[in-house]
């Protein structure tokens, strides 16, 4: 029974009926094929050209390799759930849409701003890891000192993350589908590049590089005390999140990082032929793909260099990438493949980050919690109005801004929302058994549990000063919540205009 004020939930025959407005129609034009390459996509990226090397070097050692696989066991959970959401409720929106209709619309509004967090933070971030590897490869093409930035004043500007920003936003407001066929071109070429790491690095393994698989716990490195080390290491009593146990659980939080994407597959399920078995696929599909490169990756970065090879450098604070293992074996004209690979991959993330954010946004105006125009589809079938905000707030922060190193504030919220959707398919087995499911999460209660449990325990070996930025950003989506998004909900409007209607039974 919908509940009322905080609590009020919207059916998932409303959210269904919503997506046949005209104005705010989208186009059901994707497959499983597209969605599958959309996860893998935005997937293999960041994480896997960068993280790899900076995770083995400060945190993990060798270990890395069994930090992706728990990493990857804690998506796998949550892959099943958001399976099982998502072909049963085919609406944009993702999780914000599954708690609508689980959790009421307060706890609908905290998660989509929490979504907000992961996708902007998100794709302003990678724009900036963009715009450095498209300078390493004008360095090739046109010499050394080729710059992505100038200056204006005192303020520097990256034209190389406001040039992929504004390509990208172009292609989005255009059409999903065109999208999807420049995704799957860009992917295929980084996803070779990943083969070759593989194949090539195999040839370079060296057997004492993995001994210790587990290094000794240090004192200081990557893995400060006070908010700089992890929850769990200052609650355990840890002197720091470097090496050892709590390196490796540290290690593990961190790579999360590697595997967002595969839940934005959730948010294109309006614009999807046969959602209830495409969705699932695309998600499961993607995930299975990417875990399988990762460990593989990983195991042969540590095992061609010492992972004291791999630590950020003091001083200046660069990280080492997978080229810097091929270069510390002489093979520079692999690292200068790799970083073409790399400038592909990173295009793909930040487009499929940037359609997830403006998915989202789309389908919080179309409920009136934020302002309805941005919710309009234009002739293409897009939300032209909330790409353009969504691409001008991605280039402005890109473009005009230091990157700070964002990668837990994305893992924060992201978890936050992995835990909410497993909890919500307990939720709807229980209030809604009655709705067609095309796919099951198997063993429920238990893989549901799994899932949260893996989710917040990744959460705790996260930083101190990463969950006080994230506490920071909540309040100030509740605020917004009860100044704005509370009066302007069409579902409190319609519950206004209807208070003698008999309640569902």
């Amino acid at each position: 029974m919908p509940g009322t004020g905080l609590w009020r939930t919207k059916t998932i025959e409303q959210s269904i009926a919503d997506t046949d407005e005209p104005d705010t129609k989208l186009r059901r034009n994707l497959g499983a094929w597209d969605l599958t390459v959309f996860g893998v996509a935005v997937v293999i990226g960041a994480g896997i050209f960068t993280l790899t090397a900076r995770t083995a070097g400060d945190y993990a050692g060798p270990s890395v390799s069994l930090a992706f696989v728990f990493a990857a066991i804690a998506c796998a959970l949550a892959a099943l759930c958001y399976a099982e959401f998502a072909s049963t409720v085919p609406v944009a929106g993702s999780a914000y849409t599954f708690s609508y209709a689980t959790f009421g619309e307060f706890m609908a509004w905290i998660i989509g701003w929490d979504l907000i967090l992961e996708l902007a933070v998100g794709a302003a971030a990678v724009s900036k890891g963009w715009s450095v590897y498209l300078e390493t490869v004008l360095g090739y093409l046109f010499g050394k000192g080729t710059k992505t930035t100038f200056e204006i004043g005192s303020v520097t500007v990256d034209w190389g993350a406001l040039l992929v920003v504004a390509i990208l936003t172009t292609l989005l407001a255009v059409g999903t589908k065109l999208s999807s066929r420049v995704s799957m071109v860009i992917t295929g070429v980084k996803v070779a590049v990943v083969l070759f790491v593989i194949i090539l690095g195999l040839f370079y393994i060296k057997g004492a590089n993995y001994s210790p698989y587990i290094p000794p716990g240090e004192t200081g490195g990557a893995g400060q005390t006070g908010v700089d080390q992890s929850l769990f290491s200052l609650i355990a009593g840890g002197a720091s999140s470097s090496f050892g146990v709590f390196g490796l659980l540290a290690g593990a939080s961190l790579v999360f990082f590697a595997f967002i994407g595969f839940d934005i597959v959730a948010t294109t399920a309006e614009e999807t032929r046969n959602p209830q078995k495409a969705v699932p696929r695309g998600i499961i599909g993607s995930l299975v793909i990417v875990t399988v490169l990762y460990v593989a990756v990983s195991l042969v970065v540590v095992g061609m260099t010492s992972y004291k090879d791999l630590a950020t450098k003091a001083g200046d604070g660069s990280h080492k990438t997978l080229a810097t293992a091929f270069s510390a074996n002489g093979v520079d004209w692999a690292a200068n493949i790799i970083s073409f690979g790399a400038l592909a991959g990173l295009t793909t993330v930040v487009m499929v980050l940037m359609l997830g954010q403006v998915r989202i946004i789309f389908a919080m105006s179309r409920d009136g919690l934020m302002p309805r125009g941005l919710a309009k589809t234009g002739e293409h079938g897009t939300p032209k109005g909330a790409t353009l905000i969504v691409g001008g707030l991605v280039a402005l922060a890109a473009g005009f801004f230091p990157a700070d190193k964002l990668e837990e504030m994305v893992n924060v919220g992201t978890l936050f929302a992995f835990v909410l959707v497993s909890a919500g398919v307990l939720i709807l087995r229980r209030t809604r058994p009655d709705l067609p499911r095309a796919f099951k999460v198997p063993l429920v209660p238990l893989i549901p549990i799994l899932a949260i449990l893996a989710c917040l325990w990744l959460m705790l070996n996260l930083t101190v000063l990463t969950w006080l930025r994230f506490v920071a950003w909540m309040v100030l989506g509740v605020v917004i919540y009860f100044g704005y998004s509370r009066r302007h909900s069409l579902l409190g409007k319609r519950q206004a205009a209807e208070p003698a209607e008999a309640p569902e039974t």
